[in-house]
């Protein structure tokens, strides 16, 4: 069979190229999340810190009652508030509530609150309920 009398076929397949403007779109919506991802992360882990803490309560009392009487509602509502100031997580006394057994001891505690986020163009309150459903 002599060369070049049959068309030999390009062993390397056609490539298309994206456009460069859908390239630019990609690259602006990773960096939109990437952003909004920033400005909600660290709200979410402190959430699940608090969470953690509102959790291990009831054992926490468990512990110290065995030393001595259970402590207050009042008591344990300020051990919330103040891991929530620490965590600086906008949580109010109205919004933490203590759940005895009928011994008096303390069963669960849920927490609610709001933290309002204002970005461009938009507000947007972020609901958290640590402890709610958690037994």
């Amino acid at each position: 069979m002599p060369h070049g009398t049959l068309e030999e076929e390009d062993p390397s397949p056609t490539v298309n190229r994206v456009p460069r403007w859908r390239i630019v779109a990609a690259a602006a919506v990773l960096a939109a999340l990437a952003i909004f991802g920033a400005m909600f992360a660290p709200i979410y882990f402190r959430n699940l810190q608090l969470q953690s803490f509102v959790a291990a309560l009831p054992q926490r009392v468990e512990n110290q009652t065995k030393s001595g009487p259970p402590p207050s509602d009042d008591v344990v509502r300020t051990w919330v508030l103040n891991k929530a100031y620490q965590l600086e997580l906008p949580v109010k006394a109205g919004g933490v509530q203590i759940f005895r057994t009928p011994e008096g001891r303390v069963d669960r505690v849920e927490v609610r609150y709001f933290v309002r986020l204002d970005l461009p163009g938009y507000t947007v309150n972020l609901h958290f309920y640590p402890g709610v459903g958690s037994q």
